[in-house]
Order: C-alpha cells, then structure tokens, then sequence
C-alpha cells in the first residue's frame, strides 16, 4: 500500500513537472513570435523610407483643407456686377464708334418736357410733412440691412495708412458719425483750382464730441464711381419740404403723395478711397471768386437745384443775388421760362448756374421772323453759350443723351446739320451716331480752350440711366419699386456704363464725371407715381426725387474739384 502511495505520488509530479515544461515552451514561443513580429515591421519601415521618406506616411494633398486668403465682399445675390460697355441698355442706347445703325431706342420720346409743362401749373402744397424721422430710421433699417465688405490691403507704407483711414470711417459709421476731408491745398485766395496731379494728399479728420484725429491719405488716382450704397442716419443733406426757393416742386417728393423715405437715407462710399463729406461752407470757401455751371437737358437742371439745395442746406437765403442777366437769362415775354439761372453768394463771391441745352450743340432758328421756324441743329458747333461765356466760367459740368430721339426732334423743328449745312452723312443721320458725334464734337472744343482759361476745370456727366418697366413714360412704363439697393448695392466695374461718355473724354483735358453704374442700382429713387400732377397711368421714371441720387453727383464734383 505504501508503494502504490508512492508510485501515485511520483506520477502526480512528473505530470505538474511537464505541464511547467510546456508552459515555459508556451511562453518563449510567444517571445520569439513578438520578436520575428517586430524584425518584420521594422524592416518595412526601412523600406519605405528608402523608397519615399516622409510623405509616404502623409495622406495625399487632396486630402489636406487648403486655407487661402480671400477678399469678403457682400454681394445681393439677386444681381450679378459683370456690367459692359452694353450694360444698362434701358437707360439710353450706348453706340460704338464701329455702328452706323441706328439704335432702336433712340426713336422712343421722354416725358421731361410735357410733365415740366404740367407740373408748373401746380402750386407747392406741405403734404407728408407730418412723418418724423424716428418712423423713416425705423422704415430704413426694417427696408435696408447693409453689412460692410472688408477690404484687405497689403501693409506697406501707403496703403496701411489708407486702411486706417478705412476703419476710422467703418467705426464712424458704427456710431452715426460723419466723417469730414479737410483739403491741405485749397487756397481761398487763387483764382485757378487744384489739378488732381496737385491734390495728391488729403488730411481727414473724424469729428468726434471731444476730440478729433487726423489721417493722411494718398487720393491721386481714386475711381469714386466704383463702391456701395450704405446706410447713413445723419442723411438727407437737406430738407425737401423747406428747400423751396431753389427746388422745383415737380422734383420734391416730400410734397407729393410718396409715404417712405428710405432713400434719402444713403450714402455713397468708393471702394478704394474715402470721398469728401460735403459742406456748404467749405464748397464756397474752395469756390471763393470763381463760377460753378452746369449745362445740359433736365437732369442737369436737377442737379444745379441739387447743389443750390446743399450749399444753403435747404434754407431760405435772401442774401443771395440773382445774377442770370450777367449770362444772359432773361425771362421772355409772356411769362416764359428763361434759358438759365445764375445765383451769386456774396460771403464768396460765388456764382452757381445752370444754362439750359438738351443736345449740348448749338441750335439756331433758320427764319428769326417766323415763330415756326425750323432750327438748325449744329452737330459740329459748341453752344453758343460756352462760346460766349466760357471765359467767365471755373467749374463746367455737361451733359447731354435723353432729347436725341426722333419725338424730340420732329417736335422741336430741328434739322441736323453740319460744316453749316444741312447734313448729308448717312452715318450720322443715325440718332444714336449724331449722338456720339456731337458730344466728341463738344468736349474736343472745351479741352482745346483749356489752354486759353487756366482757371477752368471742365467735367462731362456721363448719362442719369431710366428705369422704365413694360413700356415707355407714355405707353404704360413703369417703376414701382420703392426699396433701396433690392437690385443690387454695389459698383465693381473700372470702366463707366456710357460708352459714349467714356470715349469721348479719353485723351482730352476734360474730366469723366461718372454717375451711370452708381445711380443704375437706385430705381428705387425716381419720381415714379407719386407726382401730384402727372395724368393717370404716367410715371416718371427719369428724373429723381430730391433729396435724392443727385446729390451724390455733387458729393463726387465737390470732391474732385
């Protein structure tokens, strides 16, 4: 028994001594699996580092998120700014050089003159004077939600100063602030003005309640017709129910039957440069002894009440003189309306006129006796009054494109002529030609004076668009919409919309004021509906309430003068 105990014994411990035996096998043959594992991969990874070092571990380029710096610009996504030289084409036709065929639209008639007609007929009447201007702030942001584009410049020395001056204008904006130019050269004292070669630095000075900082910025080459409306709450510059001894009632839509007055709430800012905050006390200042005139159709008359408005900040002024005999505007017999005004601030002796001259040629009758007379349209001839008068003149501002249509000049009696003659050319018999030829004609002769008058610095307007819809002024057009910049808010173009305009002052002494773009996404702006005269059905979709885009127009003037 005690053997058997024995032998159970010895085989109980041979057993436990294998199964430790195998175990140890176990384990050194997982150390040596771990080992051959490891050798194995670090062979790989030599590999393929000889093969490709680092980027063979790097996920492909496609796979990375590549950052670049871009340049924010809000955009309305209703409007796309790819304009041309064809852009605009329901303003006026925009003839090349190249066309000899005559544009359709030139033959479509506007209604200035017939509702110029009707309107005077009408006396001022204080309608909608009751609305305070919390209710149109409040109409203006609940219409109108403008966010500023920012604008990246690289920083040297230049154009980090033009970005300061940028932001001191954003956060003067922020706050309802004005932001105010003080002109370093301007001389009251000279009679000729500034060229923009001398006019190269401006200081601008941010007005605040305490202090105020001033900024230098280099404003040689500014494009201002490119920018963007925004919203400004210390507009409009003046009051249209109160500027009544310069402005015509048919053009003050505070006295009509209009209700928002969102529109006279914006300002227009370029994009690359700051524009000069108008003030009329500074505009004479610079314009001390000197003559501001503006020649042209309608809406150049539109824009001289405009600047009458703005100097005198809609106020009645009695100081002021009545100069018109000196240029010769004389009312006619028969109560008539004179071809022009002139009106003289004494404080500065400054004159501001306006000369009317729809086609900016000369035009004379062919038989002074007969009242129905033809008239000699000369295509090659200035009008006689800057033939006359140019001498006495500083600042010239012309304007020309919505009267050469076939109603206007069957209703007028004018006959195209040429070298004193009646015209024989093909080409020019072309509306839209004569057009182009006459303003080429026109600004050619100004620059050639330019020599003989130091003190004069010459501007053509280029052409106010029309935003008729579904016909024109007399077959049911229309402009109905009364919410700013809902066709777009801003002008990216280098080049101006009139064609024609552009042309024809390239290579001459005279200065391209280029209002078409800027004022094309402002539909919102014109007279439409609301005159209190205009017969039923008929809208005025040419001409501008005031206050209005006009004014910006001599925001631009003043700030290139």
């Amino acid at each position: 028994m005690l053997l058997c105990n024995g032998m159970k014994i010895l085989q109980l411990s041979n057993w436990n001594l294998y199964r430790m035996k195998r175990g140890a096998l176990r384990r050194r043959a997982k150390d040596i699996s771990l080992v051959f594992i490891v050798l194995v991969c670090a062979t790989l990874v030599l590999w393929s580092w000889d093969t490709t070092p680092s980027s063979a571990f790097l996920p492909p380029d496609s796979h990375f998120l590549k950052l670049e710096p871009e340049e924010k610009v809000e955009r309305i996504p209703t409007t796309r700014n790819t304009e041309t030289k064809d852009s605009y084409s329901s303003a006026t036709p925009f003839v090349n050089k190249e066309q000899s065929k005559e544009d359709p639209t030139d033959n479509k008639d506007t209604e200035e003159e017939e509702e110029e007609k009707q309107v005077e007929k009408v006396t001022d009447s204080e309608t909608n004077q009751g609305k305070t201007s919390t209710i149109e702030e409040e109409q203006v942001q609940r219409e109108v939600t403008v966010s500023e584009p920012k604008y990246q410049k690289t920083p040297t020395s230049k154009e980090s100063k033009l970005e300061q001056v940028k932001q001191e204008v954003a956060a003067g904006e922020a706050a309802a602030k004005t932001t105010h130019i003080e002109k370093t050269n301007s001389d009251p004292e000279k009679k000729t003005l500034a060229t923009d070669e001398e006019r190269t630095e401006q200081h601008i000075a941010k007005k605040d309640d305490d202090s105020s900082s001033t900024a230098r910025i280099t404003n040689q080459a500014c494009n201002y017709a490119k920018g963007k409306w925004v919203v400004d709450n210390h507009r409009p510059l003046y009051s249209g129910s109160r500027c009544k001894q310069w402005l015509a009632s048919m053009w003050a839509c505070r006295l009509m039957q209009r209700t928002d007055f969102a529109f006279e709430r914006l300002r227009w800012q370029p994009k690359d440069c700051s524009m000069e905050e108008f003030e009329g006390s500074r505009f004479l200042k610079r314009m001390q002894d000197k003559t501001l005139a503006f020649v042209g159709d309608s809406l150049g008359r539109q824009q001289f009440q405009s600047m009458m408005c703005m100097i005198t900040g809609g106020k009645e002024r009695l100081d002021v003189l009545d100069v018109g005999p000196e240029f010769g505007f004389i009312t006619p017999q028969g109560g008539g309306r004179p071809n022009g005004w002139a009106y003289r601030f004494p404080e500065t002796n400054t004159t501001v006129l306006y000369h009317w001259s729809s086609t900016l040629c000369d035009i004379e009758p062919l038989n002074i006796s007969d009242p129905l007379t033809e008239h000699a349209m000369h295509l090659d001839r200035p009008p006689a009054f800057l033939r006359q008068y140019l001498h006495k003149i500083n600042v010239l501002v012309m304007n020309t494109g919505h009267h050469w249509n076939r109603g206007k000049l069957n209703g007028n009696r004018w006959v195209m002529h040429l070298n004193g003659v009646p015209n024989a050319n093909k080409k020019l018999a072309a509306l839209g030609n004569a057009k182009n030829f006459t303003i080429h004609s026109t600004v050619s002769w100004v620059s050639s004076q330019l020599p003989h008058h130091p003190g004069l610095k010459a501007f053509y307007r280029s052409l106010s668009p029309r935003h008729f819809v579904g016909g024109e002024w007399n077959t049911g057009g229309s402009c109905n919409n009364t919410t700013p910049m809902s066709i777009g808010k801003e002008v990216l173009q280098e080049e101006s919309s009139d064609y024609s305009a552009g042309h024809a002052v390239k290579g001459t002494g005279v200065k391209l004021l280029d209002i078409t773009a800027l004022s094309h996404i402002r539909d919102e702006g014109h007279i439409s509906r609301f005159s209190i005269s205009a017969s039923k059905g008929v809208q005025d979709c040419l001409h501008w309430c005031l206050p209005g885009v006009p004014d910006t127009w001599n925001e631009i003037l003043f700030a290139m003068i």
